[in-house]
Formats: C-alpha cells, structure tokens, sequence
C-alpha cells in the first residue's frame, strides 16, 4: 500500500509510514477488492415465470427466451459479434438443436468468463451439466441456469 500523505510504498502490516511516520488505518490496512463488481447492461428476467410461458405456449416462448438470453450473453461477456439471438435460434431448428448443444457449450465458457470478471470461481463442470441437460430433452432447465448468472450480472 502507499502512504496517503506522502506516496510511500509502505508495508501492508505496517501501522506507520516509515518516511514521514503518518498513522496507517485499519481501513487503509485491509486488501481492496482489486475487482469492481461487474455489472451488464441487461435487464434480469423472471424464470418461473419465463418457465411457465414456454409450457403454456408449447415451447415458442421458450424461442423468444432463448432468442433473448442469447442475445444478453453476448453483451454481457463481450463477445457482441458471436452469434446472435436470432442466429441460434435458427440454426438450433434447422439442425435439429444439434447447433444448440453447441452453443450450451460456448455459454458455459461466456459465464465462466463473466464469472471470472467478478473474481468468483469458475465451474469446469458447466458445458458438460449444460450439454447433458440438453441431451436428455432439458434444455428448458439448462437456460434458466444461464438465466440465472445473467441475473446475477444485470443492473437493476
């Protein structure tokens, strides 16, 4: 740390500056966060209630959703020139959703990406929870998760 009053690189255990023998507070003492909290642009969407629509309208909510979550992972992690919302939906359908375990699997990446912004810890287990949750006809639950870390990351 550096003495506030005369610029010193001071010993973090220190409890005076050794030049000019300025007390050092406790706050002063204590690490900073050297991570701001990172937050997106994003708005945060309800998942019950985006899980309840995509039932009652038979999946084409779920579409719209997925259109929407793909779209705000991009932003949110910084890759604004990946694949579109409208993209991955289209692909998703023409390739029978083969393209979309695909894209489960760069999601994973994305939010491990944000994630590791925040200075948490990454989960390497994601793209294969992802890929297996979509594999098994539960893609629904596989996007409330990313659902949920876009939550976690969008203002308010």
């Amino acid at each position: 740390m550096n003495c506030p009053k005369c610029g010193t690189n001071v010993d973090d255990r220190a409890s005076f500056c050794p030049v000019c023998g300025t007390p050092l507070t406790q706050q002063m003492q204590q690490p900073q966060n050297p991570q701001p909290f990172y937050r997106a642009p994003i708005t945060q969407r309800n998942i019950a209630v985006s899980i309840v629509l995509s039932i009652v309208t038979c999946g084409i909510y779920m579409l719209y959703w997925l259109y929407c979550v793909a779209n705000d992972l991009n932003i949110a992690s910084g890759e604004e020139n990946d694949a579109s919302g409208g993209m991955v939906v289209l692909l998703s359908i023409v390739t029978c959703n083969i393209y979309l375990l695909y894209w489960y699997y760069k999601a994973a990446g994305k939010i491990n990406n944000i994630r590791r912004a925040n200075g948490e810890l990454i989960d390497t287990s994601l793209p294969i929870l992802y890929l297996i949750l979509g594999l098994f006809g539960f893609s629904i639950v596989s996007i409330a998760l990313i659902q949920n870390e876009l939550n976690k990351v969008a203002v308010q």
